[in-house]
Order: structure tokens, then sequence, then C-alpha cells
């Protein structure tokens, strides 16, 4: 079974608050993303999400090409299935329809996608390119210092 891709609607949610761009978030979280091609072991993904303390990697054959994600829930899900898991290798455990945006989408968007879809990590895809990955930290820490930023306009306001 192949993989594809899942647009992320994220104008649907136009006028609910967050305007900021996902390439904003980019500019400062930068566009590294860990990858793994889909013959990576179980064992070694799960060195590897530990090596960089992080949540999920991007399957990619090419560092370039979205084919999947897989995150820690995949592994836990895989060991719950069957105790052969630490033989098998990404491609059998990996998420195949993957949620992806565009550097130009605004997080407003992303938020309600990671909300109704329960998801953590999203791909940010350029070009048909693998351009960074979004997580729900990112985008929390988003929300937060923009109400950091009204909190201190307001009281300015207020002040005045």
């Amino acid at each position: 079974m192949g993989s594809y891709v899942a647009r992320c609607d994220s104008n649907r949610y136009r006028n609910r608050g967050i305007l900021m761009k996902v390439s904003s978030i980019l500019t400062h979280k930068g566009t590294d993303v860990v990858t793994v091609t889909p013959d990576t072991t179980v064992p070694e993904l799960a060195r590897i999400l530990s090596e960089h303390n992080i949540g999920a990697v991007v399957v990619s054959s090419d560092g370039e090409t979205v084919e999947g994600i897989v995150s820690e829930r995949d592994v836990v899900r895989a060991i719950a299935a069957s105790a052969d898991v630490l033989s098998w290798t990404v491609s059998q455990i990996k998420t195949e329809v993957v949620e992806v945006c565009e550097p130009a989408d605004r997080t407003a968007g992303l938020m309600a996608t990671m909300t109704e879809r329960r998801i953590r990590h999203i791909p940010v895809v350029s070009e048909s390119k693998l351009a960074g990955i979004i997580s729900i930290g990112d985008v929390v820490r988003v929300q937060v210092a923009q109400l950091e930023e009204d909190k201190a306009t307001l009281l300015g306001y207020i002040t005045q």
C-alpha cells in the first residue's frame, strides 16, 4: 500500500484569531527535519527519537519526499500488536496518510487539524519538498506569545 499526503485545510479557520504563518515559526525554529528511510529498523528508530529528544520523524527515502511519518505512538501500537516488533522496519509501522501544510498556511488551521485528527506533528512541504516540521508545542508557544503580547498591549492601553 502506497503513502499519500493529505493537505491541511487551514483556510477554514482564517478568521479565528491566530494570524501567524507557518513560515514565521520556521524562521525562529529552523527547517531541520529528522528523517528515516522506510527500511530503518524499529530499534534504530527508537534510538533516533531518543537521541534527538523528539516524538516523531518523517519517513523519506530521499530526505525530500514525505512517504509517511512515524511517532512514539506508532511504536507503542506496534509493541501492543506483536512481540516481534524489534525485528520490524519503519515501513511496517509508519502512518501513511500524512497531513502536511505549507509555509503560507496559518497556525489556526494547524491547531484545528491537530486537535481534530489527534496528531502532534505536521510536516511542512514547499514545492513538493520537505521544508520543515511543526509540532503542537511549536503552535502552543506561538499562541502563548501572542496572548502575552495582547495582554501587554491591553495593559498599556488601560494604564495610559
